[in-house]
């Protein structure tokens, strides 16, 4: 299906808390875009514009957290479900070392945020996320993407004249069984089931089932389940990752700790929060 599209990632500023991240869209895309386009938007980059972050220093993590942080991350997820998994050697040494402190701050919000099973995840617990962000913040999942891509949509044919879908995706993945999709991050695209957070990564890592980006919300186009993952893939794939994939590749990348990474420093990177995805049978029109 990939091959039935041609994507282009557009580049923008980094989006901060306050930003009009829709004009800063239409302006991006006003000399790309034409009718029946699929704009894609990354969900990370319009939470962290609309300030749904939260300061984990201000969290205070409980006997719980605090566990969890350093037994079953340290232990269970390196020695025991990480090889199971099939993650990368990287990914595992960076879980022997997982941070104490900050860990049980973070796995504090996201058993507040999101439960148990999601706290039990090795990372983007409820699809909380502090990749390419500074500090110790983090960002919340969108609990209104359906109506942002909405807006979003009609905003660019009222400005632009043109009439495109706006797709809304997220990095986390969802596994596919034959035409059964589930995702352990909650509030995906109808279609998907949400269930089972570190339960239902475990179950799709380990069998190696297919998987693929997560769409959250899809406006504009009736366009089956199966075509919408296709796209958010395509989307994800295009986009690349700003300043690293995970919280530690961002660390890396500028050579400090974990949470001494800057605005400034984020605004060095090139970032591609839009996707601008058009059929191929559109372009020989």
């Amino acid at each position: 299906m990939a091959g039935r599209y041609r994507a282009v990632a557009v580049e923008s500023h980094y989006w901060k808390p306050g930003d009009n991240y829709i004009q800063d869209i239409i302006e991006a895309i006003e000399n790309i875009v034409a009718d029946g386009d699929f704009v894609t938007v990354s969900e990370k980059a319009v939470s962290t514009a609309l300030g749904t972050l939260i300061d984990e220093k201000s969290v205070k993590p409980s006997r719980l957290a605090r566990f969890i942080a350093k037994y079953w991350m340290q232990l269970v997820w390196p020695y025991i479900l990480g090889p199971l998994c099939h993650l990368r050697q990287k990914t595992i040494e960076f879980l022997r070392s997982y941070p104490t402190e900050e860990g049980s701050r973070h796995k504090q919000l996201a058993l507040e945020q999101s439960g148990f099973l999601q706290a039990l995840m090795h990372g983007s617990e409820g699809a909380i996320d502090g990749s390419n962000l500074p500090y110790s913040y983090v960002s919340l999942p969108l609990e209104n993407a359906q109506k942002i891509a909405q807006k979003l949509r009609e905003r660019i044919r009222s400005r632009l004249g043109k009439s495109v879908s706006v797709v809304i995706v997220d990095t986390d993945k969802t596994y596919s069984l034959k035409g059964f999709h589930f995702t352990p991050r909650p509030k995906p695209l109808k279609g998907i089931h949400s269930f089972g957070g570190a339960l239902a990564y475990v179950a799709g890592r380990f069998f190696k089932l297919k998987k693929r980006a997560t769409p959250l919300a899809v406006a504009g186009s009736r366009i089956t389940t199966e075509e919408a993952i296709e796209i958010a893939k395509i989307a994800n794939r295009t986009r690349g990752t700003g300043a690293g994939r995970t919280v530690w590749d961002m660390a890396k990348t500028f050579n400090v700790t974990l949470t001494s990474v800057t605005w400034k420093m984020l605004d060095t990177v090139k970032h591609r929060p839009i996707v601008i995805i058009r059929p191929k049978t559109q372009m020989k029109q």
